[in-house]
């Protein structure tokens, strides 16, 4: 199947609007940029099995989108900015 689109062949939806969109790779860097610092930097992760990590990185995930406040919100969290505007529940 040469040629042929990894998410097409496989009846995927990108989650980024096309391939080498740079706004869009630029906010998804910013993301795993701050994740890394937040969490991945500066951790010893000797004897962190991967349910262990899971378990970290959910907890992180969590934080950063219901509980961090960012200034260009409002004071507000991602999560609760959402719900403020009536996209979520």
């Amino acid at each position: 199947m040469a040629g042929l689109d990894i998410p097409d062949e496989y009846e995927l939806q990108r989650s980024m609007s096309k391939k080498c969109c740079s706004p869009d790779n630029s906010a998804c860097e910013g993301v795993f940029g701050r994740l890394k610092n937040d969490m991945f930097y500066n951790t010893d992760w000797t004897g962190i099995g991967i349910d262990k990590f899971v378990t970290i990185l959910t907890d992180y995930l969590v934080w950063y989108n219901e509980r961090r406040i960012k200034k260009s919100l409002g004071y507000m969290s991602p999560m609760e900015y959402r719900r403020n505007l009536g996209f979520v529940a």
